[in-house]
């Protein structure tokens, strides 16, 4: 009996050590104290949590439902100076109204330490806030422009200054006949209105006397889409429109649109523009006049609202299969 009975004493006593070293040796894998068992366990710290990315406009597909002559969109990194868009986005549109920030700044470089008269501060205010086509027009003569075509075609020294200082590749004088020499005219494609925004917001377009009072005035633009009038209009909507609040809330948003109703082709010519210290935003496109001015508007956001990164609730989304660039 006596070897049986220390047999099954050998084995009671395995069986006792193997619990009491089982979770000894679980505890110190999950990082416990180990107290319960034999030696101590070591302390795994927990991963420090990520902080959420900070929201901003990144390339991304676009897709929009648009139904119209031309459609396309471009996007300037201001941080590395890369600009992204759609396919098309070297292809021109007439700028409107959105020229008159350029043609602002061209007269406020101009004037470097000097002060403006009272009445063409006054016009250049007008222009940028109410889009006043008169106070556009004071300003674009006292920074030398000209109404009348130039030889050969040549862009006037307005638009080639705009050309030559903010780099621009794709813009070109209006080719229209019976519009030669308007400004509004001005053929500019969305990469350069992209780089257009940068070239303001860097203070390459107004110069440092002046760069501050312009940016000040881009971010006072009023008015929505009903508040039209025969030589000034309301225009401050598109992309701001498609900006969250957690974008907009990070510092000021600068912008200038521009926007006709033509009789040579029927058209809704649309050009938004807006920019801040980290993006500079393009969308422009052609489209019948019967769709109204709210719906080049609505697509302008709808832009804006698509290039948010990261995407809200983009964590709880399902992965599909991106739809590809206009």
């Amino acid at each position: 009996m006596r070897p049986r009975v220390t047999l099954v004493l050998a084995i009671v006593a395995v069986l006792v050590g193997g619990v009491m070293l089982v979770p000894a040796a679980y505890a110190k894998l999950a990082g416990g104290n180990g107290t319960g068992g034999v030696g101590g366990g070591e302390q795994v710290p927990a991963p420090a949590p990520t902080a959420p990315a900070t929201p901003t406009l990144a390339d991304a597909p676009v897709s929009v439902n648009f139904e119209g002559e031309f459609f396309s969109w471009a996007l300037m990194d201001r941080e590395t100076g890369t600009v992204t868009g759609a396919e098309n986005m070297t292809q021109t549109s007439s700028t409107e109204s959105m020229l008159k920030a350029w043609i602002v700044a061209d007269y406020l470089r101009q004037l470097g330490d000097e002060q403006p008269t009272a009445e063409l501060k006054k016009a250049a205010a007008l222009a940028i806030r109410n889009s006043d086509d008169d106070g556009a027009n004071q300003v674009y003569l006292a920074a030398g422009g000209s109404y009348v075509p130039q030889p050969g075609g040549r862009p006037d020294p307005v638009i080639a200054r705009a050309i030559q200082i903010c780099g621009l590749t794709d813009t070109r004088p209006g080719s229209v006949p019976q519009y030669k020499g308007w400004w509004s005219f001005t053929e500019m494609s969305p990469r350069d209105a992209a780089r257009l925004g940068d070239c303001i917001a860097d203070g390459r377009a107004a110069g440092p006397t002046w760069t501050k009072w312009l940016l000040s005035e881009m971010t006072k633009v009023a008015g929505s889409v009903s508040k039209q009038s025969a030589r000034s209009g309301g225009g401050r909507w598109g992309i701001i429109d498609g900006l969250p609040a957690t974008i907009k809330s990070q510092g000021p948003v600068h912008m200038k649109n521009g926007w006709t109703q033509l009789a040579y082709d029927g058209n809704w010519h649309i050009s938004c523009l807006a920019f801040t210290d980290k993006w500079s935003l393009s969308v422009m496109m052609r489209y019948p006049g019967g769709s109204g001015l709210s719906y080049g508007a609505k697509l302008c956001a709808a832009v804006a609202t698509q290039l948010v990164a990261p995407q809200p609730g983009a964590a709880l989304k399902v992965p599909q299969q991106p739809v590809g660039k206009l």
